[in-house]
């Protein structure tokens, strides 16, 4: 390192409290400049050439990015995934109660799985378990879009209901 550079390496590009540049000068001054007004110099760039310092409230500038944070958890919104269980033979009335709760989750922002189970030989028929997914979906059309289409894995067949976005 040649002597000019080391001379650089102690000096920082200081930023005053109100935002604005001071200038470059060695970190001693900066120090002295920081402490003179009863704040802290806090490094915020130091990969810059020469390294970029503010002067600044550290203690409040912690706590006001803690009640960033936790603003930002707030608003946050968890969606969750419910499920509804239905079997080929699912009667009318069971059907109409099922689906209350699919609009319930729906309208309640949460994602709705629609699980079709076949037991014994129903497994032959899919094609009734598919029918009851089309109704369902052609009954949620109104507050609902498909979010991932009917699958088979086992004796199940399940697709997965989402809210549409709200305008």
């Amino acid at each position: 390192m040649r002597r000019n550079e080391q001379i650089r390496a102690y000096e920082v590009r200081v930023i005053g409290e109100g935002g604005d540049q001071v200038g470059i000068m060695p970190k001693s001054e900066a120090v002295a400049l920081a402490r003179e007004a009863g704040l802290d110099l806090v490094e915020v760039a130091p990969n810059a050439d020469p390294p970029v310092c503010r002067v600044m409230d550290y203690g409040k500038f912690r706590y006001e990015e803690q009640k960033k944070k936790q603003e930002a958890k707030k608003r946050q919104v968890v969606v969750q995934i419910k499920e509804i269980k239905l079997r080929p033979k699912t009667d009318e009335h069971d059907y109409q109660t099922k689906l209350g709760h699919i609009r319930r989750f729906i309208g309640g922002g949460d994602r709705c799985k629609v699980t079709i189970f076949f037991r014994g030989r129903e497994i032959v028929h899919k094609d009734r378990g598919q029918i009851m997914l089309d109704r369902v979906i052609e009954d949620t059309r109104d507050i609902a879009k498909v979010d991932q289409e009917a699958r088979a894995e086992g004796r199940t067949l399940h697709m997965l209901l989402a809210p549409l976005p709200k305008k």
